[in-house]
């Protein structure tokens, strides 16, 4: 199966690949939900709200600051680098990311799309501009921008809507692929679950990585069980440990 999987992803002119959170555990990233995933009492879904920030910004901080400073201990993993390989081998190719690390940055993705965000960069309250925030750990809790106003996280919290742009280009990159990538997602979460089967009604193959079966699973021209860092290296020809 992995053997006619690497021929069609050879094969391919245009390619797409969403990933999640799978992708950031296999590098030690927290997924911040489910079992583990309280914060003193809190849970991920009472702290990334608008209405949580509003009501206790220094809170919000001090969870996102703890955050920050688990995820600046992650590195990216094979399954990173094997997506940055496939990007410089690609004439037409689009990563389309639910994570927020940066991880896929700093193995050497360029042609990124991250849906949800980025943790490291912040966004003015009052001016909207956005900017690099990498202090670990930050100097201010809350940070300020110089303008005097607040800086939220720029990501997108639950009861926001996805940037229009960066949605714009993962939907036109499923329209165009004729091979379309599902790695380390549950493929549960809209709109980016519906990417995948928007590629297949246009004629893309759609290969899924994932340790466990999914809802697109029986779906999908190949579904492949395991470890996206073991895998992805196979699939895509690349040495297990390559950086």
């Amino acid at each position: 199966m992995i053997t006619e999987a690497a021929k069609r992803v050879r094969e391919a002119r245009a390619i797409a690949v969403l990933t999640g959170a799978g992708v950031s555990a296999e590098s030690g990233v927290p997924t911040f939900r489910g079992e583990g995933g309280l914060w003193r009492q809190f849970r991920a879904e009472d702290l990334a709200t608008p209405g949580a920030f509003a009501r206790d910004p220094r809170l919000v901080w001090e969870w996102y600051d703890w955050r920050r400073q688990k995820i600046a201990a992650c590195h990216p993993n094979p399954a990173h680098h094997a997506l940055a390989a496939l990007e410089s081998q690609a004439a037409e190719f689009l990563l389309i990311t639910q994570n927020i690390d940066d991880l896929h940055r700093k193995a050497g993705s360029r042609r990124l799309v991250e849906l949800h965000g980025n943790i490291w960069r912040v966004r003015c309250t009052r001016e909207a501009t956005v900017s690099a925030l990498p202090d670990v750990p930050l100097r201010e809790i809350p940070p300020r921008c110089g303008c005097g106003a607040l800086l939220r996280p720029d990501i997108v919290w639950f009861g926001e809507t996805l940037p229009a742009e960066a949605l714009d280009r993962a939907f036109r990159a499923a329209d165009t692929c004729d091979l379309f990538l599902v790695v380390g997602t549950s493929a549960l979460v809209q709109p980016a679950a519906s990417l995948p089967l928007m590629a297949k009604r246009r004629g893309a193959t759609v290969i899924e990585v994932n340790p466990d079966p999914t809802p697109i699973s029986h779906l999908v021209g190949v579904s492949l069980q395991g470890k996206a860092g073991e895998i992805l290296p196979a699939l895509l020809g690349t040495p297990p440990g390559s950086p």
